[in-house]
């Protein structure tokens, strides 16, 4: 059972009456006791004793089997080496479709909610007002797949595995380098003590830490793959290993967290499939076939979705197709400049290649009119600043950094350029010609050059068919204003390569969206990570606003300013027009076949996988 949060001491309630601190009183982070949930801002929405998640069915059968369909390969087991990041079989853990299969995490994070965990490793978790220490309770009940307890040890164990720089994937190894020392507290507890280098969104990273059996991984060798069957907490066992086509999951029988609040109704299956394709086309035919049982779209494409379910077992009713709303932000799908390069270094220059963009035009002849364009960098979420007036305290904020705001994005009225859809809009050309001409350009000979004589003259890398298309319409757009952009497509090893060295001009790539912009925020937009190899930071951007904007979403103790600062976040990188945002469909799609089912409820983030079921289990 989760231990309830209990009321606060009489010290705290002493210094909320003698000093007036009652903001302390009046969020999740003032914790003097044992925690059944932890959110990053306020309270977890669900009560202390909940039955189950609000987004499972309780009374799922359980029973038969899934058959997943993925692309790709894997050679690897081993869900931590960086090494292996790329080809990890997929279900191990923290897998975006497919949950924790094996290993599991201190605390199991709800998908109805921004950011917060409940319990499952750890059924309870404390921390004080500043967030300077996290201490995890392990549940006594907590078991291994070979029936050895998951002690503290396993997770000191654990921390020395994933604080090897450069063998372990790096965000473990960066959320501990923000923690000063580890230590078991008691029977079962661990408490993690934080260096000033710490933020208030630390203690919901670790609670995201795998745990992993004292013993299984030498430090020295983490890096390297492995095929070896995996021992951890999670309801389920690797079966059987073919590396590069498929990978069974068994139902663990002796699986102790079946009884959790935030386990029931999920882990319906006694088998878990999970089928590799080098090809997408052989994917969904598979999928067409019945091989795999559903199919989904990391980035949906709206030629398909409309034009590939011609087949009989639609027709039939035997394969459903659904569309689920999800409240998550839209994936940042963008060209990104790489403002390293001198070409790109000057904000007017992007904005007037931005401008040049033709989005209606590309929707309409090649995407079925389905997508909307991407104005925010936290489109079709409430954390988007476009159509919103700043507030009052976003102008605060912002107020040191006035100057480099664009026109319209502080009063919410900015909207992305706009065209008639022809292809070759003469007011998006001047608009573009006049910006260019303040920036230094001008038209000499059918070339746009520089006062030097310097053509504008770029390459955008891309590394699939589909970004080749979308990047030559838009070099043709270029062309008209004398602008020569090259489209070049490599394969995949070049195309990571160089993206991790930051040797390209211009690049397509995209972010997920998340409903909780933290931390790794630095990783993409930061000026540490400018020139950091390997980094999310493709724009190059070194931006002190950027960084203060960063540094108060991650101190935000309430809601409303934790909203304020994300709004002028996005207002910070709209203005700095690092990228050229593409488009989003705010729903999602998934195609199942009908012995498939899932709860009625979606959850914020969307369709949940964990929680669907197999009905034939019912007969």
């Amino acid at each position: 059972m989760l231990v309830s949060s209990l009321a606060p001491s009489l010290r705290h309630t002493l210094l909320a009456a003698t000093f007036g601190v009652s903001a302390l009183m009046a969020t999740a982070s003032v914790q003097a006791e044992p925690h059944f949930g932890i959110a990053m801002q306020g309270e977890p929405a669900l009560p202390n004793g909940f039955d189950h998640f609000p987004y499972v069915d309780p009374a799922a059968p359980k029973g038969g089997r899934m058959v997943y369909g993925v692309f790709g390969s894997f050679d690897n087991l081993n869900p931590v080496s960086v090494q292996g990041a790329l080809t990890a079989a997929r279900g191990l853990f923290a897998d975006p479709e497919f949950g924790n299969l094996v290993y599991e995490p201190l605390m199991q994070r709800s998908a109805d909610e921004a950011f917060t965990y409940y319990g499952l490793i750890a059924k309870s978790v404390e921390t004080d007002a500043e967030r300077r220490f996290v201490e995890f309770q392990l549940d006594p009940a907590a078991r291994f797949s070979d029936g050895r307890p998951v002690r503290p040890e396993d997770v000191l164990a654990t921390v020395d595995l994933l604080r090897v720089q450069g063998s372990v994937r790096p965000q473990y190894s960066n959320w501990l380098s923000k923690v000063a020392r580890v230590e078991k507290r008691g029977e079962h507890g661990v408490r993690f003590v934080f260096n000033e280098k710490a933020d208030r969104e630390l203690p919901l990273l670790l609670a995201a830490l795998p745990v992993i059996p004292e013993g299984a991984f030498d430090p020295t060798t983490i890096a390297r793959t492995t095929l070896d069957k995996p021992i951890g907490s999670g309801p389920y066992l690797v079966e059987r290993v073919e590396p590069g086509q498929r990978i069974v999951y068994r139902r663990n029988p002796d699986y102790w967290g079946r009884d959790l609040p935030t386990k029931r109704g999920v882990d319906n299956y006694d088998e878990i499939v999970v089928e590799y394709f080098r090809d997408q086309n052989a994917q969904f035919e598979a999928f067409k076939k019945g091989i795999t049982y559903v199919y989904f779209y990391n980035q949906p494409n709206p030629r398909h979705w409309r034009t590939a379910y011609d087949f009989p077992a639609v027709a039939k009713g035997e394969v459903v197709k659904e569309i689920f709303e999800t409240g998550r932000p839209a994936n940042l799908n963008a060209f990104f400049f790489n403002t390293r390069r001198p070409i790109f270094a000057d904000a007017r220059v992007r904005e007037a290649l931005s401008r040049l963009f033709d989005f209606e035009w590309v929707n309409r002849n090649l995407f079925y009119g389905e997508y909307q364009r991407l104005e925010s960098f936290f489109d079709n979420s409430e954390l988007s600043s476009v159509g919103r007036p700043a507030d009052a305290r976003e102008e605060t904020l912002l107020r040191p950094f006035a100057a480099s705001l664009g026109p319209g994005v502080l009063a919410g009225t900015w909207r992305a350029p706009g065209t008639d859809g022809s292809g070759s809009d003469r007011n998006s050309l001047r608009a573009a010609l006049s910006q260019l001409e303040t920036a230094g350009y001008h038209f000499d000979s059918g070339r746009m050059v520089n006062r030097s004589g310097q053509p504008l003259s770029f390459e955008i890398m891309v590394a699939t068919a589909n970004e080749s298309r979308i990047a030559l319409g838009y070099a043709r757009s270029l062309a008209r204003i004398g602008v020569d952009a090259r489209v070049r497509q490599v394969d995949d090893a070049q195309y990571q390569k160089r993206k991790q060295s930051f040797d390209y001009d211009m690049l397509i790539s995209a972010f997920s969206g998340t409903l909780s912009p933290g931390t790794e925020q630095v990783n993409r937009w930061g000026s540490s990570a400018r020139e950091r190899p390997g980094s999310f930071n493709y724009a190059g951007v070194a931006d002190p606003a950027v960084d203060a904007m960063i540094a108060a979403m991650t101190s935000a103790r309430t809601r409303e300013d934790y909203l304020a600062a994300v709004r002028a976040y996005d207002r910070v990188l709209i203005s700095g027009h690092y990228v050229i945002p593409l488009y989003y469909i705010g729903e999602q799609w998934l195609a199942r076949w009908h012995f498939i089912q899932h709860p009625q409820k979606t959850p914020l983030t969307g369709f949940y996988l964990p929680a669907f079921w197999d009905e034939r289990a019912e007969d």
